[in-house]
């Protein structure tokens, strides 16, 4: 009798264990994303030119940090002057001079996870459309509530809130800030636009500019 009890005591052991550890691979959740290396700089409009980026991903339930290049989807908010060629983490300029953020972003569950962001600047004679100066102003989003519920981003390329939340644009430009709220919040709103719609702010960069949005 004693070895019967000690079997199913046992038996049951190895199951709630079974049980644990399935459940601890079912509750695995990337934390965040880390793109290196840092910013980058093209002499010239050279499409052949290009720089090769990796993304790390951080994992809790069990903390770990691992490559998930070929994992994330790679972006960039101004495709003019950079563009991926088709290979993971791989930039290269495009057909324009300018400064163009890039990031990765993965799914994880309902929520878009979104990386830290670098820009590469692709640079080169006034012959090919590049500037040789310019005088450019500083537009900074504001969150003033909900500021780990949504992203905002402009177009074109310079913000990305909450990681950049100010960017740099040339003087007498529009720019407009999208908001997207994360799985569970809302967006509530603009302020100090010059027009707004819905998720959609517009500001023309007449000098420095500040406005402020917020989420639930």
């Amino acid at each position: 009798m004693i070895r019967k009890w000690f079997g199913i005591t046992v038996l049951v052991l190895a199951a709630s264990s079974l049980l644990s550890l399935s459940s601890c691979a079912h509750n695995t959740h990337l934390q965040s994303i880390q793109i290196i290396p840092g910013n980058g700089t093209f002499a010239a409009v050279d499409t052949s030119a290009f720089f090769q980026y990796r993304a790390y991903g951080t994992y809790i339930h069990p903390p770990k940090t691992v490559d998930i290049t070929d994992q994330v989807t790679w972006q960039t908010s101004n495709p003019e002057v950079a563009q991926f060629n088709g290979a993971p983490g791989v930039v290269s300029p495009n057909t324009n001079c300018g400064v163009a953020p890039i990031y990765a972003t993965m799914k994880d569950g309902q929520n878009d996870i979104v990386s830290n962001q670098v820009s590469i600047t692709v640079d080169g004679p006034a012959s090919q459309g590049c500037p040789t100066s310019a005088v450019t102003s500083t537009l900074s989003v504001n969150v003033i509530a909900g500021i780990n519920d949504g992203t905002i981003v402009s177009n074109p390329g310079g913000v990305i809130c909450p990681f950049a939340c100010a960017g740099t644009f040339t003087t007498g430009s529009s720019v407009t800030l999208s908001a997207t709220p994360n799985s569970g919040h809302n967006f509530l709103g603009w302020g100090s636009c010059d027009t707004e719609a819905g998720p959609n702010c517009t500001v023309t960069m007449s000098a420095d500019r500040t406005v402020t949005a917020s989420f639930d």
